[in-house]
């Protein structure tokens, strides 16, 4: 009997042991498990990290790329692709006589330059007036067809002021001066008057002195 005791008090050693040895290899695979989790989990924050740092490369390439994009504002005539209007201040503005003998009328040439430092567009009639002693006379256009002129920096255009001689031997209606207006601006330049001294005394009735469009020959166009 004692014996038996003995082998049952042994045996529950035995089991006892058995029962901690795969408890705590349990435990070790649990630890071992949670390891593996949390090392397999540690790429994914790597990962995330690297997916961070190449938005960040990303949006910076973008970056680089929109102001890549961007446009160079143009200037003068290649500004939207267009030709803009000369401009009064742009252009150099003188007056000669251009009669030639044998004409009835006389003939003033105005020539407009371009020293604006780019490229410009002028059409049409320019705006011209005779500063009188009897006051202000506006020359009347003569109705021509206005060809577009596209004047590069340096370049230059004429037109024809055109106006009766007096030869009536009186003093007639003495000219002091010039006033020119560009097209499609407001801004005048005064010149003196090279031409005829005077103009004949008319009776009222309609300017006497006509203007051509821009581009007209120096005869009036």
């Amino acid at each position: 009997m004692r014996a038996s005791r003995m082998t049952i008090a042994a045996l529950a050693v035995v089991a006892g042991l058995s029962l901690t040895a795969c408890q705590n290899d349990d435990a070790a695979t649990d630890r071992n498990d949670s390891g593996a989790s949390s090392a397999a989990s540690a790429p994914s924050s790597a990962n995330g990290g690297s997916s961070s740092g190449d938005s960040a490369q990303d949006q910076g390439t973008a970056k680089d790329s929109n102001q890549d994009q961007g446009t160079v504002a143009g200037t003068g005539s290649n500004r939207g692709g267009t030709v803009g209007k000369c401009r009064t201040d742009e252009l150099e503005v003188t007056a000669k006589d251009a009669t030639v003998g044998g004409d009835t009328d006389g003939t003033v040439a105005v020539e407009f330059t371009n020293g604006g430092g780019r490229d410009c567009a002028i059409s049409g009639y320019a705006g011209v007036d005779l500063k009188t002693n009897a006051g202000s006379l506006s020359a009347e256009r003569t109705g021509e067809q206005a060809p577009s002129v596209v004047l590069k920096d340096g370049q230059s255009v004429s037109f024809a002021v055109t106006y009766p001689v007096n030869d009536s031997g009186g003093s007639g209606v003495r000219i002091t001066g010039l006033v020119v207006t560009p097209p499609d601006e407001t801004k005048s330049v005064s010149l003196d008057w090279p031409g005829g001294a005077s103009l004949p005394v008319t009776d009222g009735s309609g300017t006497p002195v006509k203007v051509g469009p821009i581009g007209s020959a120096g005869q009036g166009g």
